[in-house]
């Protein structure tokens, strides 16, 4: 099927387009994949486009539906996605109508008026709605120009949220021949497309597909041990942020929010055994940031569009690689850095296979449906065991190439966790021991031979007798079920499927047993960093950070009165962007980007007068000016990119080394190398702050007699007291010193 880069013709898009998207929605440029799909949509061509959550997919269809004349139908599936894209759309200025259960009489007249009128750009509708016979009628004579249905991937069984109602869409190309049609996921493998492309009939579609990679997102997989704390430890990371904790079973979610709630945190269960007035209430307080944790089954999240979730986390296993993008997805939707962490343990997964294979043969499901399923599982469980980066495994199992050696942002490459130099020996006595004892026991009875336990079970069958017993007992027995499950991914063992699963050989094991093969092991070196990771130290680097706050609480004011979310106020970013510039009028509040004119009318002057009040306050010069991604004016190259967005500032607020490294979770090595990249663009007068001015006298003194061009005999020199960090930045200071005509003190 054809992707994006197969296709040369291009279209040069309007500057009165652009002119229209600044003045509307207050964005000056759009991303290479929204372009892309903007230009194929105003060419009338059909398209499928697959762009990951926050890649901002919504505008594709909502610009060049108010660029040109008549109406575009956008297929939603859920209620709630509809009305905030509504309210979106109207506090731009954006004519926008939709047509489902929850409008009253008069409610219908108008949106009915609009559309027929044609002032209506935009008409949101379910699928079920728009197929319906009386609907179609009451559409007879309007100027229907695009159809866009979102959450394409429902229509297609190979998918990972297949609905029946979507399956009807493919009878819109008859109703409606001369509309083109796009379709929109965020999810979806190469089978999946395709089946897209069938099901809605669309004709020579254009396929585009961003990169499934989303840079902002740190991905944790780690063993699940005490999970109450281990939540516990990801919500301190982010007290007072926005996060999501996905559960399997709805008691997980009472007991989960029971604890978290009783630990202070502020926080709203939201499982299908709720009312659906329940259900409304809790999602409600999560969108509208009065509360910041919502603790939920997979019932939770489509239609959510909280851009500033700072963290999701899994209880449980996901079913496949497909939810788990999806839901992992809904955290740093504005494009902040956010985390992701997945407590895994098998006997999730094992519950997850027995419920998903009653499940579909209760409902009838084919064969071939049911070998689907269990594969997705399968393939997800292998995510979870197999120790190689996780945005690598990503990317990779939706079909694209991924050219970083080190993401930088997760478990594997971030040093969470360390490779066992001693894999194979460890995995030749776990296989030994899985084929001494029969291949007839389960993982837990597998461990304890292993770890040399005298129950009672063990001693009748004589097992304490076998050369394994007790091979490993130095090893913590939730290390070693976490090293069986790695070996699992590798298909050194397989558990077998039944009621009791049973370990057993895997297909690769007998190269480890006679020492051809070296399997990959890797443990966790330490507790993830306690300390909080927020969104002060990784968004902010120019914004003045109380005012910020003060301009949120601003924002939740005006939003409940409104009766919105915040976020269809203003965004953090455009917050963010606020608090580091402080304009003063309304020009410079225009050349925020995200801030259009409708919303400069609707909201600029309380904003504008939050800021002058602080900064008067505070003492505080406006109208700041300062280069994106950059440390400061003066520093013309020195992008913010990955730990960096996290140490640089930091380090100019001159906290020390050991602080900022575990703040970002690096070496103090890696710390200082920032530093001295950052001092490679900007001059500084003095490091004091992290090399006391006696140590710096010594450095230079042991300098001028052993010389300068090697860093091991400074460091003998100084009878291995001074680290070579510390004498790597003084001597740069000193280089930087005497560029700049002074002196190291």
């Amino acid at each position: 099927m054809p992707t994006v880069s197969q296709y040369s013709e291009s279209q040069s898009l309007d500057p009165a387009f652009f002119e229209m998207l600044h003045r509307v929605w207050g964005f000056k440029q759009l991303r290479p994949s929204q372009q892309a799909a903007i230009e194929s949509i105003l060419l009338h061509r059909d398209t499928v486009v697959v762009m990951p959550t926050g890649g901002g997919k919504s505008l594709c269809y909502q610009a060049p539906a108010v660029f040109r004349s008549g109406l575009t139908v956008v297929v939603s599936p859920l209620l709630a996605l509809m009305k905030d894209q509504v309210d979106s759309l109207k506090g731009v200025g954006v004519c926008a109508v939709r047509v489902d259960s929850t409008l009253n009489a008069d409610e219908k007249r108008e949106a009915a008026r609009l559309i027929k009128s044609g002032d209506a750009r935009l008409l949101f509708v379910s699928p079920e709605r728009l197929v319906s016979l009386e609907f179609l009628r009451f559409l007879e004579g309007v100027d229907i120009h695009t159809i866009a249905i979102d959450e394409a991937h429902c229509v297609s069984q190979w998918g990972h949220d297949f609905r029946p109602e979507y399956r009807q869409l493919g009878t819109l190309r008859n109703s409606f021949p001369n509309a083109a049609i796009h379709a929109f996921t965020a999810t979806a493998t190469e089978k999946v497309r395709r089946d897209i492309v069938e099901q809605l009939q669309l004709h020579r579609p254009r396929v585009l597909v961003s990169s499934f990679d989303r840079p902002n997102l740190t991905y944790r997989i780690l063993p699940q041990t005490d999970i109450q704390t281990q939540l516990m430890e990801v919500c301190e990371r982010h007290r007072g942020s926005g996060g999501i904790v996905y559960c399997l079973r709805r008691a997980d979610v009472e007991s989960i929010t029971a604890y978290l709630s009783k630990q202070g945190y502020s926080v709203v269960g939201y499982h299908a055994g709720m009312t659906n007035e329940d259900r409304k209430n809790a999602q409600d307080a999560f969108v509208n940031e009065h509360v910041d944790i919502v603790v939920a089954t997979v019932a939770f999240g489509m239609g959510i569009d909280r851009p500033n979730v700072r963290f999701v986390a899994h209880a449980s296993m996901p079913k496949s690689i497909e939810h788990y993008q999806q839901e992992t997805g809904r955290a740093g939707r504005d494009g902040l850095p956010s985390e992701c962490v997945l407590f895994f343990t098998a006997a999730d997964w094992i519950t997850l296979r027995k419920i998903t294979e009653s499940s579909l043969m209760e409902a009838g499901a084919s064969p071939e449906i049911l070998h689907a399923a269990k594969k997705q599982l399968e393939e997800m469980a292998t995510y979870c065991r197999t120790p190689i980066c996780r945005h690598r495994a990503l990317v990779e199992y939706f079909g694209q190439a991924y050219d970083k050696d080190n993401c930088g942002a997760c478990d594997v490459c971030l040093g969470d966790t360390d490779e066992v130099p001693e894999a194979k020996v460890l995995a030749q006595k776990i296989l030994s021991c899985v084929f001494r004892i029969g291949e007839r026991f389960g993982v837990n009875y597998l461990v304890e031979v292993l770890a040399g336990s005298k129950a009672q079970e063990i001693l009748q069958r004589k097992h304490d007798q076998l050369s394994t017993h007790g091979i490993l007992k130095e090893i913590p027995r939730n290390q070693l079920k976490d090293w069986v499950y790695q070996l699992v991914g590798q298909d050194l063992l397989v558990i077998d499927a039944g009621e009791y699963p049973i370990v057993k050989l895997g297909p690769n094991a007998r190269g480890v047993l006679h020492g051809d093969a070296t399997p990959r092991l890797i443990r966790t070196v330490s507790k993830v960093r306690q300390k909080k990771q927020s969104i002060q130290i990784d968004a902010a680097v120019h914004a003045d950070m109380q005012l910020f706050e003060e301009l949120r609480a601003l924002r939740r004011s005006i939003a409940q009165v409104a009766n919105l979310p915040p976020y269809i106020v203003f965004t953090d970013n455009v917050l963010l962007e606020m608090s580091a510039s402080r304009p003063s009028d309304k020009e410079r509040m225009l050349a925020i980007n995200g801030i259009g004119k409708a919303k400069l009318d609707s909201y600029g002057a309380g904003f504008l007068e939050a800021i002058h009040s602080y900064c008067t306050r505070m003492g505080v010069a406006q109208n700041v000016t300062w280069k994106s991604d950059t440390l400061s004016p003066s520093a013309p190259s020195m992008r913010l990119t990955g730990t960096k967005t996290i140490t640089l500032p930091l380090l100019r607020q001159f906290r020390p080394f050991d602080e900022v490294a575990a703040k970002a979770g690096v070496t103090v090595s890696t710390v200082v190398g920032h530093l001295l990249e950052w001092m490679e663009t900007e001059s500084l007068a003095s490091i004091d702050a992290w090399v006391p001015i006696d140590i710096q006298k010594q450095i230079i003194a042991a300098a001028n007699v052993v010389g300068r061009e090697k860093l091991s005999p400074i460091f003998e020199h100084l009878q291995r007291q001074v680290s070579y960090e510390l004498i790597r930045l003084v001597l740069a200071f000193e280089r930087q010193s005497f560029e700049h005509g002074s002196s190291v003190s």
